[in-house]
């Protein structure tokens, strides 16, 4: 399982992760906010099942 985010998209994933997951709680939002649970599992490995099937990497090659 290759990394397929960037370091961007990482950070925004885990923040709207904490946020949805934040307004859940708070009853700000229903049940759909559980769905930052995917955004910050997603975010917190790098890895994102939806990108691999689509073909998408926003991850930087690396420079030797």
């Amino acid at each position: 399982m290759k990394t397929n985010e960037g370091a961007i998209d990482r950070v925004m994933r885990i923040a709207v992760g904490i946020l949805l997951l934040a307004l859940t709680y708070n009853h700000t939002i229903g049940p759909w906010g559980w769905i930052g649970l995917v955004a910050l599992l997603t975010g917190a490995i790098g890895w994102c099942p939806i990108y691999t099937l689509l073909g998408i990497n926003t991850r930087r090659a690396k420079l030797n």
